[in-house]
């Protein structure tokens, strides 16, 4: 199964940071993984032992996040650099895609940081993460961001969640129009997801993993 196949159309993405949770979110017939560790903080750059023990566990394609530390999203000059070496070595563990961004004190996208860590990423699909929702103007940046190359945006639409940010979601989805995906994260569970799919056309859908029951009620809701 590719990066972009589903088994029931609508591809289901689920962040871990445990061999455990992989393995378990594999078992709920997820379509992808996200690796972080720190997801308490909102995820930060995993080890390559722990890449390496999750990509040798489980079939599934597996993004990793690389962020350094928790807390906003406007990076130095040193830290940029650290993220492109982290993107350096990740790649030698054959990722499916990378999760990053980065943007300005004035909240537009930092796009000379962005285009260092695009090259460290060669040609492996680059998802831009939440890091998006800060941003002041979220169709512009949408642009930018097709311009620069990346191949996602994880996003709730501006909002606190994605139930909140439907109406911002689905003009995304209209804007991008297939030329990037639009992954809609922020809340995502079996209750609402049906409803977020349903009122933004949204074709790929991001959650956080909790436990395999949870997992697995937001898999079958996403492909009723």
């Amino acid at each position: 199964m590719t990066d972009d196949q589903s088994k029931g159309g609508v591809v289901v993405e689920v962040a871990v940071e445990t061999v455990d949770a992989g393995l378990a979110a594999e078992d709920a017939g997820v379509d992808r993984l996200e690796l972080c560790a720190d997801l308490v903080n909102g995820g930060t750059t995993p080890g390559l032992q722990l890449i390496d023990a999750v990509r040798r566990a489980t079939r599934l394609p597996i993004h990793i996040m690389v962020r350094p530390r928790a807390g906003n999203f406007v990076y130095s000059t040193d830290e940029i650099d650290a993220m492109a070496r982290d993107i350096e070595l990740i790649q030698t563990c054959e990722p499916a895609g990378i999760v990053t961004g980065a943007i300005t004190a004035d909240a537009a996208l930092d796009l000379t940081g962005l285009k260092r860590l695009m090259i460290a990423a060669q040609t492996t699909p680059v998802t831009f993460h939440r890091a998006f929702d800060r941003l002041a103007n979220l169709l512009t940046s949408l642009d930018s961001l097709i311009e620069l190359g990346a191949s996602r945006i994880l996003t709730s639409g501006g909002a606190p969640s994605a139930s909140e940010g439907v109406e911002q979601l689905a003009a995304l989805i209209e804007r991008a129009h297939g030329r990037i995906v639009i992954l809609v994260g922020g809340g995502v569970r079996a209750h609402n997801v049906r409803d977020i799919i349903e009122r933004t056309d949204a074709r790929e859908v991001h959650a956080r993993f909790v436990d395999y029951a949870q997992m697995k009620a937001l898999v079958v809701a996403a492909r009723d």
